[in-house]
C-alpha cells in the first residue's frame, strides 16, 4: 500500500488508484491471516512504521539499481546492517557466552539462511527491480508469511496446521498478487503494439 504511495513520487508518475486499491486489499487479507486484536495499539503502531520502511528501502533500491550493480548495492546494505546489529547487541550486553553456543547443525542451518535464504534472495529482489517495479516486488513480497506457513505445515505436519482464516486471508493476497501481474503484463502488451503501430 504504501509503495503505491511512494514509487510514484520518485519515479516521477501519477499515482494509480488500481494499485492503492489492490494495496488496501492486501492489508485485508494480511489482516485476516494474523487477526490483528485493536487492543494491541503499539504492535499495529510498529507493523505500520516497518512497512513504511520497508516500502521506502524497496523504493530507493529500485532507483539506485538503475545505475548501480545490485550484488554492490546488497553488499553495502547487508554491510551496515551488521555492523548496526553487532553495535546494538554490544550495548544491549546481549553478547553473552550463550550466545555463541551452538551446534554444529546451527552452523549449518545458519549458513543456509544467511548464504541462500538472505544473501542470495537479496541480492535476486533487487536485481529483478531492473525488470520490475518495486510495487510489483513488494506485493511478491506480501506472499511471505504465506508460504513461510505452507512450508512449516510440510515439514512440521499436522501441529502446524491453521485456522480457517489462515485460509481465506492467503487466497486474498496470493488473488491480489496474481491480478496485479495479469494486470501489468495486459498493460506492457498494449504499450508495445501501441509502439508497433506508431513505427509502421
Amino acid at each position: 500500500f504504501f509503495t503505491s504511495l511512494i514509487e510514484p513520487l520518485f519515479f516521477k508518475r501519477r499515482i494509480q488508484l488500481l494499485e492503492i486499491a489492490l494495496g488496501l486489499l492486501v492489508i485485508i487479507g494480511l489482516y485476516i491471516i494474523f487477526n490483528f486484536e485493536t487492543q494491541y495499539y503499539l504492535g499495529i503502531v510498529y507493523a505500520l512504521t516497518s512497512a513504511f520502511l520497508a516500502a521506502l528501502f524497496s523504493v530507493l533500491n529500485g532507483l539506485f539499481v538503475q545505475k548501480t550493480d545490485a550484488g554492490v548495492i546488497s553488499f553495502y546494505q547487508l554491510f551496515f546492517g551488521v555492523i548496526f546489529v553487532t553495535f546494538f547487541l554490544l550495548f544491549t550486553n546481549s553478547f553473552t557466552t550463550a550466545f555463541f553456543k551452538l551446534t554444529m547443525s546451527d552452523w549449518l542451518y545458519m549458513f543456509v539462511l544467511s548464504s541462500v535464504c538472505t544473501a542470495y534472495a537479496f541480492i535476486a529482489s533487487v536485481k529483478i527491480m531492473k525488470h520490475l517495479t518495486p510495487y510489483t516486488v513488494m506485493l511478491t513480497i506480501n506472499l511471505e508469511p504465506v508460504y513461510a506457513i505452507l512450508l512449516a505445515l510440510l515439514i512440521f505436519g499436522d501441529k502446524e496446521k491453521m485456522q480457517a482464516e489462515f485460509y481465506y486471508g492467503a487466497f486474498i493476497v496470493l488473488f491480489v498478487v496474481l491480478l496485479n501481474g495479469i494486470l501489468k503484463n495486459k498493460t506492457s502488451i498494449k504499450q508495445k503494439l501501441k509502439k508497433n503501430t506508431t513505427k509502421n
